[in-house]
């Protein structure tokens, strides 16, 4: 059941992130199937974070980044809500940005303590020292930069900042190292793929470990069927030529964009 009822919910701060000394802005907490990734199609409990760093123009969860609210919740709240769920043993933080938030860590730890196989979907360019099994990295490409005509709050604001901040080869490359890893690009057309295959090279040269083109991924972009139906034969057409992965949206294939799927 999604977090962020009417009656809690309230608007996030346009910050970074917070102490981690009072638990975490929870946009929605929901059990479903993982439908991105190589875990596609597991059975998973989702705990969505409100905030955001970067300000996607097609961002799919625009309650946690465009006009982010949440329901303020203590790590020991979340976990009660994920061990409600019973048999469930995969977990998915995800946002917003999750990383932007410290209390993130001991919430990871505490998942980890209890056995659970944790996946962190990140944007890629924050790092945070923290047991993560999954960590679902989407660099954001040119094409993620909002425009006057895509801007959804029509201001222009954050078309500069997102720009400056949306890869971190630095990052990306710490995150490589460190975790389990799948690269995973949201394309909105051909033309992205030139962008993609210079950011993988990039972080091949920065890091150490091998990057395979099986942990890449490529994902339509979309959030309803009739979107999906438009770019999927395209992107995954772009995987087969490459010998990338493709990646379906599944959650949106099955319930299109109901919330807390």
């Amino acid at each position: 059941m999604p977090a962020n009822a009417d009656s809690e919910a309230v608007r996030a701060s346009d910050r970074t992130g917070d102490s981690g000394t009072t638990g975490l802005p929870i946009n929605e907490l929901f059990h479903s199937i993982q439908g991105e990734g190589r875990l596609a199609g597991v059975p998973s409990v989702f705990v969505r974070t409100s905030g955001c760093n970067l300000r996607c123009w097609f961002c799919d969860s625009y309650h946690t980044s465009w006009e982010p609210t949440h329901a303020r919740m203590t790590l020991e709240e979340i976990v009660g809500e994920v061990e409600s769920y019973g048999d469930a043993d995969h977990v998915v933080l995800t946002g917003g940005e999750p990383l932007v938030h410290e209390a993130s860590v001991p919430l990871l730890e505490r998942l980890d303590d209890l056995g659970y196989h944790t996946t962190v979907e990140t944007n890629g360019t924050m790092f945070r020292d923290a047991p993560i099994d999954l960590a679902s990295v989407s660099p954001k490409l040119s094409s993620s930069t909002p425009t006057p005509e895509t801007d959804p709050k029509g201001d222009g604001e954050w078309a500069d900042r997102h720009e400056a901040a949306r890869i971190d080869v630095d990052t990306l490359s710490s995150l490589v190292d460190a975790y389990e890893c799948q690269l995973k690009f949201v394309v909105t057309g051909a033309e992205d793929l030139p962008e993609i295959e210079r950011v993988v090279d990039r972080v091949r040269a920065e890091a150490a470990a091998t990057v395979p083109d099986s942990d890449v991924l490529l994902m339509p972009e979309g959030t309803t069927r009739d979107a999906l139906d438009e770019g999927r034969a395209e992107v995954a057409e772009l995987a087969l030529e490459r010998g990338y992965r493709y990646t379906p949206r599944l959650h949106v294939d099955l319930w299109n964009d109901a919330p807390g799927t």
